[in-house]
């Protein structure tokens, strides 16, 4: 019998992965993926830097290239962070990834012994969770609310536990949730964890697509020691199939990373840097994250107004600035994934909310997302979600 490392036991398929084999069915109205609107895809563009970046560096575009990554996108990205996000990073700082997921995978790698803690929020991103449990640590959930990790919970488990070797954090239209975290949270985090000298990975594919209010610094623009890891991705504001990401970290642990990813893939496509790069110079970026947050807004106000109206009224639901997706709570007495079967038979998807718990058991919550379909087919879906609630109660 074949004798598989210990680690293997801690690793699940993927469960929105499972679903969504299900939703390749043209029938089904899917709420479960995390997936893009693909007619915001800049396709003819894409087509023009294609060409440009074969006729002019093709020779070097198709070439292997150095692990930290694209030096001219490496350079726009910290311009963009800038920008963006408050922080005053440069291209030395940045690590170029194959998505952020390897970025989530490679932190776990650096910091991870068998045993160690992992605290984040409860509920949390499912990708990541997979991504940590396969260095074999304790994942301990931080209780939430509106507004983010409730500090005191946060610093009595920095207290109590021994081990914790970083806090993950999505502090912008969260995933699973669509919460963004208020400015005060924000300061809390960076506070304990500096008091406690522990590492935050802040996790932000989504701070870009906000549709009300205004934008928050980054945990990391407030991080005045160097202990704050930036993820984010060109997957959600650009082209996913690009396979695009990236982490900001201080020297020392950036000269860390860069290592793991020589062990790793030596280093992400070299065509899919370059044609990146060569759009940022070419197009006008902003004005393309301009038209998928205007899509997004349309289809996240269709969603809530079909949901007040035809949910029952003890059904409760999260509104986010921004992001991709939507939380439900359900009457305790609902599990969701029981509600799910009754949802597969009316030909609607959606996430139960079980697997985004990182440590403990609640049955009675779903992730739903809003970029993928049509306003139409959303009003559908939630008609026939809403049917499916009412016969299970």
């Amino acid at each position: 019998m074949v004798d598989f490392a210990s680690r293997m036991d801690q690793m699940k398929a993927s469960e929105i992965r499972e679903i969504l084999k299900i939703t390749q069915r043209p029938e089904v109205i899917s709420f479960a993926g995390g997936l893009p609107a693909p007619e915001v895809f800049p396709v003819e563009e894409m087509k023009r830097v294609s060409s440009v970046v074969l006729d002019e560096i093709g020779g070097e575009a198709l070439q292997y290239s150095t692990t930290e990554g694209y030096a001219p996108l490496r350079r726009q990205i910290a311009d963009r962070m800038n920008t963006k996000v408050g922080t005053s990073v440069t291209a030395d700082h940045i690590l170029v990834t194959t998505g952020s997921q390897q970025a989530l995978d490679f932190c776990g790698k650096l910091f991870l012994d068998q045993g160690d803690t992992v605290l984040c929020e409860s509920p949390t991103y499912l990708a990541a969770i997979s991504a940590f449990r396969a260095y074999q640590p304790r994942l301990r959930g931080v209780p939430t609310d509106e507004d983010g990790m409730i500090p005191g919970a946060l610093e009595e488990l920095l207290r109590d536990e021994k081990r914790v070797k970083f806090i993950y954090v999505i502090p912008d239209f969260q995933n699973p949730t669509g919460r963004t975290w208020s400015y005060e949270r924000r300061r809390s985090l960076i506070a304990l964890a500096e008091k406690y000298g522990v590492p935050v990975v802040e996790d932000n594919p989504y701070g870009e697509l906000r549709f009300t209010g205004d934008h928050l610094p980054s945990i990391k623009s407030m991080d005045t020691r160097d202990l704050v890891i930036y993820v984010s991705t060109f997957s959600k504001t650009f082209c996913p199939g690009l396979r695009i990401g990236w982490l900001a970290a201080a020297k020392p642990l950036h000269e860390k990373f860069v290592l793991i990813k020589q062990g790793a893939d030596l280093h992400t496509s070299s065509i899919s840097q370059r044609e990146i790069s060569r759009f940022l110079d070419l197009y006008d970026y902003d004005a393309n994250i301009a038209r998928i947050t205007d899509l997004y807004r349309k289809r996240r106000d269709t969603m809530i107004k079909a949901m007040a109206e035809y949910f029952p009224g003890d059904v409760d639901f999260t509104r986010p600035q921004g992001g991709l997706f939507l939380w439900v709570t359900l009457p305790g007495h609902i599990r969701s994934a029981e509600l799910l079967d009754r949802c597969l038979a009316r030909d609607v998807a959606f996430v139960p909310g079980d697997a985004f718990f990182p440590d403990s058991t609640v049955t009675n919550t779903m992730r739903l997302n809003y970029s993928n379909m049509p306003e139409d087919r959303i009003l559908e879906g939630i008609k026939r979600m809403a049917a499916a609630i009412r016969e299970y109660a």
